[in-house]
């Protein structure tokens, strides 16, 4: 299938039940909502909760009863101050030991810091920031992998970087001291980490394979960038000036799909764009909610709306602002966008941001969805060929996405080598190297690097995620990354699989490592054996991507995580068509 080319008008590049039902243009039959899709609300409810004051959205005092300690944080003091008026310069030459005297201060490294993407990592790494960046699509450079590198290596075993589920990069390590020339840096290789943690948007994930997959529906790039620019233009008026959308509730995820594969995981976002053509006009039917937190996980559900392509940033923004204006900032479990959209019913929420669009009316959704619903969906690991004569891209497997300095010089080199110097992050945390000659794949397939970072790992390593674990993150109850490598490798000893199986591992209920849609998936906890307190998990079975997409159920809780192989080995035997490695050999 060719894919669609938008032209952009001038005005686009301004500023849980157990089961779901697939994703499609009607309204799921099991949501709860009157006839209307709208709810009773009072006039007063729907008064905004914010009000701006010199450039910054400040919530109102009549609505600071039993507001959750970040919010109290945000009025005390305003984060992005930090980078606008360059409060980073003051405290980045405070040392930590009259950091902690002061209550505001240590509020400031803990807390508003993450508006600057700066996690410190109190609990394990003290002193210590792990930098979030953004990638709009994933996509990024030699020059600016090379930039990432030297500042980690820095940091020697404390420095290391990390792929993320949202096609980004983590690096680790960071100083306070070096972050005011680690953000100079950043900005002159054409990074940024700004508002990439805490009450933002998060890092605009598309279609990894845009605008070199035969089969793709429409090129995600430009969707992304033209969302990035939103942020950081809307948001930060290129990082100085209109911060209309920084003070949100919480969190929110945003991705464009690009293809068949729904590679960019649409339900689990709070706003995504499904491509759909209406009288002609190519466009998307959007799709709104998507979430994970401890407490409650829900898929995404349909707007009935429809947008053509040039109004992809305006439904953005007006959205964004609706949340921003109407949530509420209590228990922070309950202050994600689809409680929002719960308590005014899906009428409701679209209503408040037809009130926010510029021409004040949003297109009921399309009944011409471009996404096949029967497709198989497509590996990208290994050598691929692209739509381009002669080119073909190599998807190399990034073991639980973790990559010390000296790898991500040689994944800089390798891209400006054998292909035009780009690279590309998945959410299944590993990279593509895109736009390579063909007659350069035999050499490229021979670097040493691709022993390691190999393009062609065995089939139960190939779809392994991790989250951070406790190694650095002090939510994380267990260990996660190595702790997943070493019993996948034990399983792959004891039973043979022919079909790829996602196993996913997160180490606490917050579930960075999105357990709830792997096939298998491993929630860290603790749990007692022989009378002692283990690291355990809870594990997941059943979740499902795709246009098939559903989340998946407990199947068994708190065992310890010595004793999961054998269960694991039971569910790809009785679910997946493993054999145990024993018969195996026998009927040879």
């Amino acid at each position: 299938m060719a894919s669609f080319s938008v032209k952009f008008s001038a005005t686009s590049s301004l500023t849980s039940s157990k089961r779901f039902s697939k994703l499609h243009a009607t309204p799921p039959q099991t949501v709860a909502v009157p006839p209307s899709g709208a709810v009773e609300v009072a006039a007063e409810r729907l008064e905004p909760r914010l009000e701006e004051r010199d450039g910054y959205w400040v919530l109102k005092e009549k609505f600071r009863k039993g507001i959750n300690p970040a919010e109290k944080a945000k009025i005390e003091k305003e984060p992005m101050k930090l980078f606008t008026e360059n409060g980073i310069e003051d405290i980045a030459k405070i040392s930590l030991e009259e950091i902690e005297k002061s209550k505001l201060a240590k509020d400031d490294i803990d807390v508003r810091l993450k508006w600057l993407g700066l996690f410190h990592r109190r609990k394990h790494q003290y002193g210590r920031f792990m930098m979030r960046l953004k990638l709009p699509n994933g996509i990024t450079t030699s020059a600016q992998t090379r930039y990432l590198a030297s500042v980690i290596r820095k940091y020697g075993k404390d420095g290391c970087a990390d792929v993320t589920t949202r096609q980004n990069w983590q690096i680790r390590g960071v100083v306070l001291p070096d972050v005011p020339e680690i953000l100079k840096g950043l900005d002159e290789v054409g990074l940024t980490s700004l508002q990439s943690g805490m009450d933002n948007v998060r890092n605009p994930v598309g279609n990894p394979l845009a605008g070199i997959d035969p089969q793709e529906i429409v090129d995600t790039r430009p969707y992304a960038n033209l969302l990035s620019n939103l942020l950081s233009q809307y948001v930060t008026a290129n990082f100085r000036g209109n911060l209309s959308v920084h003070n949100l509730p919480r969190k929110w995820n945003v991705c464009v799909i690009g293809s068949h594969d729904l590679y960019e995981h649409p339900h689990i976002n709070d706003l995504a764009y499904m491509p759909a053509t209406k009288d002609g006009r190519f466009g998307f039917n959007l799709l709104v909610g998507g979430f994970f937190s401890p407490k409650r996980c829900a898929e995404a559900i349909p707007l009935d709306a429809w947008v053509p392509a040039d109004d992809v940033v305006p439904v953005c923004k007006t959205i964004l602002e609706a949340y921003r204006d109407l949530g509420t900032r209590g228990n922070r479990q309950k202050t994600r966008m689809m409680w929002l959209i719960d308590e005014l019913g899906v009428e409701g929420f679209r209503a408040e941001v037809v009130k926010r669009m510029p021409q004040k009316k949003l297109e009921r959704e399309s009944t011409e969805d471009l996404v096949q619903k029967q497709w198989e969906r497509r590996e990208y690991l290994g050598v691929n060929p692209q739509k381009q004569e002669g080119y073909s891209f190599v998807g190399l497997h990034i073991p639980v996405g973790r990559v010390q300095a000296d790898d991500m010089d040689e994944l800089a080199r390798l891209a400006e080598e054998y292909g035009s110097g780009e690279l590309r992050l998945t959410v299944e945390q590993n990279i593509i190297i895109p736009n390579i000659e063909n007659s350069k794949i035999d050499a490229l397939l021979n670097e040493p690097l691709l022993k390691q970072i190999s393009p062609d790992p065995p089939i139960l390593m190939r779809n392994l995620v991790a989250c951070t674990g406790n190694q650095f993150c002090g939510q994380a109850i267990i260990e996660t990354k190595a702790r997943s490598m070493k019993i996948t490798e034990e399983v792959q000893r004891l039973v043979s699989v022919t079909q790829p199986v996602r196993m996913h591992w997160t180490g606490c209920p917050n579930s960075c490592g999105q357990v709830q849609v792997a096939d298998i998936g491993f929630m860290g906890c603790l749990t007692r054996k022989e009378g002692k307190t283990v690291e355990g998990a809870d594990v997941f079975l059943g979740g499902r991507i795709g246009t098939d997409s559903h989340l998946g159920d407990i199947y068994k809780k708190s065992v310890p995580c010595e004793d999961l192989v054998p269960i694991i080995v039971d569910l790809l035997v009785n679910n997946f068509g493993a054999v145990p490695r024993e018969r195996e050999e026998a009927e040879d």
